[in-house]
C-alpha cells in the first residue's frame, strides 16, 4: 500500500507536478503504477503495458459524458443540456458495435490517401499564416501560427468557406475548457459558452449539410453525409461527430505544433540534424509525441469491478490512462527522457494517440499538418530561434492538455 508521504509526493495535480510532470511520471511508475488519487478521486495507471492493455480492456468504457457534469461543481446540469445531447452521440462515448458503427462514417476521410490529397491545401495554410508574419522577424507562434492552423486545416477539408473559418475557432475552444476548466474558471459563464457554442455549430452545420446534400464535393463532410445516406447514422449523429472532428483537432494540434517547436529550439543539436536531413521530419514528429505529448491523458470509466495489480478498481471509477508516463517507460524506450529524432520506433509506438479501437481518428492529418508546417517554419526562416527577450508561458493547470500559452520566436 501506499504510505501517506508517499500519496503527497506522488500527488500528480500538484502545482509542481502540473509544470513539469516528468518526475512523477516517473515515481508513478516506480512506485504505484495503479495509483488511487483521493485528490482527483480516480485511478492513474501509467506503465506502458498497463496502460496498452486498459486501451483494449472491455471493462473500460469510452463513455465518460457524465465527467462534464461533474466540472460544472454543482452548476446544474441544465446549463449544457445541448453540450451533453451532442456529446453522448459522439462515437468517441461509444464502444463496441456502436462505437465501429460510428467511426465507420467519418472513415473514408482520413485514409492516408484522403489525408495525402490535403498536402496542398495543408501547405497553403501555413504558407498563408508565414506571409502575415515573415516581414516582422518576430512572432507569438502560438498566436499566429498553431492558434490559427488546425481549425483554419479542418474548415478547408470540411470544404468551409474562407468567410466562415475564424468563427471555428470560437466553437472550439469553449468544448476544450469545458474538458479541463483552468484555474478560477467562471463555471457558469463557461457552460452557457459551451452550450452556446454546440448550439451555433449546430446550426451552421445543418445548413452546410443541406448545402453539401444538393451539390456533393470530395471534401470530408461530402464524405460523411454520403455514408450516412445509406441509414448508417441519424442526422443528429451526423452532426454531433462532425462537431467532435472540428472540436477533437483544435487544441491538441495546436499544443502539439507549440511543443514541437520548442523542443527543436531547445536541443540546438537535434534542429541542426533536422536542417541537414528533412527526410528525419517524419520520425521527429513521432520523437516529439512520444516526448511531449499534447494530450498527457485519456480517461475511462470502470463498467465493472475488477483487480489490476492487486488494486480494486471499482465499476463506476475513474480511471485515467497516462500516456504522457507510458511513452518514457524505460523498459520500452532505452534512455526515455532524452530528446532523440532519430529513435527507434520499429519496436514499440508510443502512445499518444490512444491504442486499439479508440485510436485518434485523426492522427494522420496531426501529422501530416505538423510535417508541412515544421518544413515551412525552418526553410523559411532559417534563423528560427526562441525569443530572448519574452521567455515562454507553459499551460500549468490542466492534467488533460499540455502545451503552451505563448511561444514568442525570432528569426
Amino acid at each position: 500500500m501506499t504510505s501517506p508521504a508517499q500519496k503527497v509526493a506522488l500527488n500528480p495535480v500538484s502545482p509542481e507536478n502540473l509544470l513539469d510532470p516528468v518526475q512523477v511520471y516517473r515515481d508513478l511508475r516506480n512506485e504505484d503504477p495503479v495509483h488511487w488519487s483521493d485528490l482527483v478521486h480516480a485511478w492513474f495507471v501509467t506503465r506502458y503495458t498497463d496502460v496498452m492493455n486498459c486501451f483494449r480492456d472491455p471493462r473500460l468504457t469510452g463513455d465518460r459524458a457524465r465527467l462534464f457534469e461533474f466540472q460544472l461543481q454543482g452548476a446544474s446540469p441544465d446549463l449544457i443540456q445541448d453540450f451533453m445531447r451532442n456529446l453522448r452521440l459522439q462515437m468517441g462515448m461509444k464502444d463496441g458495435r456502436e462505437h465501429l458503427r460510428l467511426r465507420r462514417l467519418a472513415n473514408p476521410g482520413f485514409t492516408p490517401q484522403a489525408i495525402d490529397s490535403w498536402r496542398p491545401a495543408i501547405r497553403r495554410t501555413v504558407a498563408a499564416l508565414l506571409d502575415r508574419v515573415q516581414h516582422q522577424g518576430h512572432m507569438d507562434l502560438v498566436k499566429e501560427i498553431s492558434h490559427q492552423l488546425a481549425p483554419l486545416t479542418i474548415a478547408e477539408i470540411f470544404g468551409v468557406p474562407t468567410k466562415d473559418r475564424e468563427q471555428f475557432q470560437s466553437w472550439a475552444e469553449p468544448h476544450a475548457k469545458l474538458a479541463s476548466p483552468p484555474a478560477g474558471t467562471d463555471m457558469v459563464e463557461l457552460a452557457n459558452q459551451a452550450n452556446r457554442a454546440t448550439q451555433e455549430l449546430r446550426e451552421y452545420l445543418l445548413k452546410i449539410i443541406a448545402e453539401r446534400r444538393l451539390a456533393p464535393g470530395d471534401d470530408v463532410l461530402s464524405m460523411m453525409i454520403h455514408a450516412q445516406a445509406g441509414g448508417v447514422m441519424t442526422e443528429d449523429e451526423l452532426v454531433a461527430n462532425a462537431n467532435l472532428i472540428i472540436s477533437a483537432g483544435h487544441v491538441t494540434t495546436t499544443d502539439l505544433l507549440s511543443n514541437t517547436m520548442h523542443e527543436l529550439l531547445t536541443h540546438p543539436e537535434q534542429l541542426q540534424m533536422l536542417r541537414d536531413d528533412m527526410t528525419l521530419v517524419k520520425n521527429a514528429v513521432e520523437e516529439v509525441l512520444r516526448y511531449r505529448p499534447p494530450l498527457p491523458f485519456f480517461v475511462r470509466i470502470a463498467s465493472e469491478t475488477f483487480q489490476l495489480h492487486g488494486r480494486t478498481i471499482k465499476q463506476g471509477d475513474v480511471v485515467f490512462l497516462g500516456m504522457a508516463a507510458a511513452n518514457r517507460d524505460p523498459s520500452v524506450f532505452p534512455d526515455p527522457d532524452r530528446f532523440d529524432i532519430k529513435r527507434d520506433f520499429s519496436q514499440h509506438k508510443h502512445l499518444s494517440f490512444g491504442f486499439g479501437a479508440h485510436h485518434c481518428l485523426g492522427s494522420g492529418l496531426a501529422r501530416r499538418e505538423l510535417e508541412i508546417a515544421i518544413e515551412e517554419l525552418l526553410q523559411r526562416m532559417p534563423g528560427l530561434r526562441l525569443d530572448e527577450e519574452k521567455p515562454a508561458t507553459v499551460k500549468c493547470s490542466s492534467l488533460f492538455f499540455r502545451g503552451f500559452e505563448s511561444l514568442p520566436v525570432r528569426w
